[in-house]
C-alpha cells in the first residue's frame, strides 16, 4: 500500500483538497484505493501502477457514459490543471466525488443479488462504450521472467492462458467492456432511496464479459456461494446462461492464474508481502483443482 504522505500531497496539490479522514477501501487487484472526507465531503482516490494512466482514464469516462444511462457512479473529480488524473511517483491518480450509500457484502444473498444486478447492467450499458485508453488480450505472459519464482507457477499460467485462448476461439463469447475488478466494496446501495450503483468504474479493457462474472465469483468466495450473485447477473447482463456455465470454469482458472501473476511480480520486484504469499497459495489450490475444459 503507497504511503499516506504521497496521497495527502497529491491531493493537497492537484487537487487542493485537505483529507480530515482517509480510510483504505478493500480489494484492489488493478490498483489502491481510499475512502476519503475533505471538506465535508466524500471521495474515492484511486492509485494505479504507472503504466494504467489511459485505462484509468477510459474508466473515468465509462463512468460518466453510465451516470447518463441511469447508473449511478462516482463522479470523476478534475485536477487543478483540468486533467482526469495526476501522474505520481506511485502511478496515476484519480478522484471521484462518492455515490451515497454503503459498500456491498459478498457473501450476504441479498446483497449478491444487488451486486450481480449492478454488473450485468454494468456490462449492458457499456455494450456502445468506446476509448482510445481501452486495452483488449490476454493480460498474461507465460514466458515472463517472475513465473520462474515457483515450480509450479509457470505451468499453471501458461495453462490457464492456453485454455482461455482455446475457448475464444472454439466459443462463441460475449465480449465487452470490461470492469476488471468488480469487488462487492466497488457496489453500493443506498439504503434511502434503495438505487445500487459503483463507487468508479475500473474499465479493464475489453474482453469476454464471463472474466469480469468471474472475477466477481472470486470474491464471493467461489460457485458454490455465488448463486445469488450469478442469478443476479443473468437477469440483467447480456450473457445467457448456457455460455455463463460453458464458460466461467474457463474464466475463473484465468481469474487465478492473474491473480498468480500479479503477486509474483510484485514479489519478484521486491514489493510483495505477507499477503501476497497467501495469493500464491490460494491460486495454487485453486489451479491444481481446475478441470481441463474438453
Amino acid at each position: 500500500m503507497p504511503d499516506l504522505d504521497l496521497l495527502r500531497s497529491t491531493l493537497r496539490d492537484q487537487w487542493h483538497l485537505v483529507p480530515t479522514g482517509i480510510a483504505p477501501l478493500p480489494g484492489g487487484l488493478l490498483s489502491h484505493g481510499w475512502d476519503i472526507t475533505a471538506g465535508g465531503e466524500r471521495f474515492v482516490a484511486r492509485l494505479a501502477e504507472p503504466a494504467a494512466r489511459q485505462p484509468v482514464e477510459a474508466g473515468l469516462v465509462a463512468a460518466e457514459h453510465l451516470r447518463g444511462r441511469g447508473i449511478e457512479a462516482g463522479r470523476p473529480v478534475r485536477t487543478l490543471a483540468g486533467g482526469l488524473t495526476a501522474e505520481t511517483p506511485g502511478g496515476a491518480m484519480a478522484v471521484l466525488r462518492r455515490t451515497p450509500g454503503r459498500t456491498l457484502d459478498g457473501r450476504d444473498p441479498v446483497d449478491q443479488q444487488f451486486w450481480g444486478d449492478r454488473l450485468g447492467a454494468v456490462h449492458r450499458a457499456l455494450q456502445t462504450f468506446t476509448h482510445p485508453g481501452l486495452r483488449r488480450g490476454n493480460p498474461l505472459d507465460p514466458d515472463a521472467p517472475h513465473l520462474g519464482a515457483e515450480p509450479w507457477l509457470r505451468e499453471a499460467v501458461a495453462g490457464a492462458a492456453t485454455a482461455a485462448t482455446r475457448l475464444t476461439v472454439t466459443d462463441r463469447l460475449t465480449y465487452g467492456v470490461l470492469h476488471g475488478d468488480p469487488a462487492p466494496e466497488v457496489f453500493l446501495v443506498d439504503p434511502a432511496t434503495g438505487r445500487a450503483g459503483l463507487l468508479d468504474c475500473g474499465a479493464g479493457g475489453t474482453g469476454p464479459l464471463l472474466y469480469d462474472v468471474a472475477a466477481a465469483v472470486i470474491y464471493a468466495g467461489g460457485p458454490d456461494t455465488a448463486a445469488e450473485l450469478l442469478d443476479g447477473y443473468l437477469a440483467a447482463g447480456p450473457v445467457d446462461e448456457d455460455e455463463l456455465h460453458a464458460a466461467l470454469p474457463v474464466m475463473l482458472r484465468l481469474r487465478w492464474a492473474v491473480h498468480a501473476d500479479r503477486a509474483a511480480r510484485r514479489l519478484a520486484a521486491g514489493e510483495g508481502g505477507e499477503g501476497d504469499g497467501e495469493v500464491l497459495r490460494r491460486a495454487r489450490a485453486a489451479l491444481a483443482a481446475a478441470p481441463e475444459p474438453r
